[in-house]
């Protein structure tokens, strides 16, 4: 084919994608790319969001990319002009270094239909909050006869072999490992408390999973009983058939924020923040809340009811009140070190 004959033809397929999605330049004429996490959110974003964006956007086409935050980071930096995700999602601290990084733009505030309605933690102009997450305590009930009430319950000589956990590459693995720190002694800014703690942890560890999504599976295949975890992963499993349960620890359960942003030079961005409002939307997170996903909302608009006002709170006053929020920014400052060290010396 002649270079003539070539750029008709690029220039007839790019005029077809703008005229099936209406309202969309040139230059946002591929699929919009969503980098979602791994797992259960995959599949809560997949069967609730993808839809309610759909519906709304002429049939746009979306991908999404399930990984983590520090994969999501490192894929966008690698190529910033023609960044191969268009939206982001990430917990406190990667979202802190996407913004640091200049990896991300603002969001479109003034014109959002949705934002305003947001809790105030969740108003960030960098990237809305969509939801919460909260991590306690996974078991298997019909292995763990007594329900743990401790992390310590963790180092309990009848779990050897049984514990499983995520490595700090996961904002679960870093979140609990900070926790542990603090409840012996140290803080977000030092951990060497908890990575002794994990040393002798060792004989009851069955795994370290590279992420929530891994660790969930581990229950799955019955390779272990009990673990750090977040809420509602568990509640999917749990729908899926598989015996295993949630506990807020005495100490207290760990809750953060996730956040989605749009990718900086996205050739996508009308698109991105027509995802983004969907997912602010209390229609979307409405049905999110509902089972078997039992997503923590942000929106003000959406009253938490079910499994979530009766196991974790009533509203997000006492939702604040009652668990225990990191300084993340304290935590990003060693975390890149952490994580080195942890993958070194932290081995099945």
């Amino acid at each position: 084919m002649d270079l003539s004959r070539r750029r008709v033809l690029q220039s007839a397929l790019t005029l077809a994608a703008v005229q099936m999605f209406p309202g969309i330049s040139q230059a946002q004429a591929r699929r919009l790319v969503f980098a979602t996490f791994t797992g259960s959110w995959e599949e809560a974003h997949k069967a609730v969001l993808v839809p309610a964006f759909r519906k709304a956007n002429n049939n746009a086409e979306i991908t999404l990319d399930p990984m983590l935050s520090v994969d999501q980071i490192a894929k966008v930096t690698a190529a910033r002009n023609n960044p191969p995700i268009d939206v982001m999602l990430h917990d406190p601290g990667p979202a802190l270094t996407a913004v640091a990084q200049d990896l991300v733009e603002p969001y479109p505030v003034a014109k959002s239909k949705h934002f305003k309605d947001l809790i105030p933690e969740a108003q960030e102009v960098n990237g809305p909050a969509i939801f919460f997450q909260v991590v306690g305590l996974t078991y298997n009930p019909e292995t763990v006869k007594k329900p743990p009430t401790s992390w310590h319950d963790l180092w309990k000589p009848e779990f050897k072999g049984r514990v499983g956990i995520t490595n700090m590459n996961s904002t679960l693995g870093t979140g609990f490992m900070v926790e542990l720190a603090k409840m012996k002694g140290g803080s977000e800014s030092n951990i060497e408390p908890a990575f002794k703690a994990i040393q002798e942890l060792k004989p009851n560890l069955a795994a370290v999973a590279a992420n929530p999504g891994q660790l969930a599976s581990l229950f799955q295949q019955g390779q272990i009983d009990i673990s750090p975890g977040n809420f509602n992963a568990i509640q999917i499993l749990k729908a899926q058939g598989v015996p295993v349960e949630w506990v807020a620890p005495k100490e207290g359960a760990i809750a953060f924020k996730t956040t989605i942003h749009i990718v900086k030079n996205s050739p996508n961005r009308e698109l991105a923040v027509a995802l983004i409002e969907a997912a602010m939307s209390p229609e979307v997170q409405s049905k999110l809340m509902q089972s078997p996903y039992l997503v923590v909302p942000t929106n003000t608009k959406v009253k938490m009811e079910g499994e979530i006002a009766k196991a974790l709170a009533k509203d997000h006053a006492e939702m604040k009140k009652k668990f225990l929020f990191q300084d993340w920014k304290k935590i990003n400052e060693q975390r890149s070190a952490w994580i080195e060290r942890f993958n070194k010396e932290i081995k099945i």
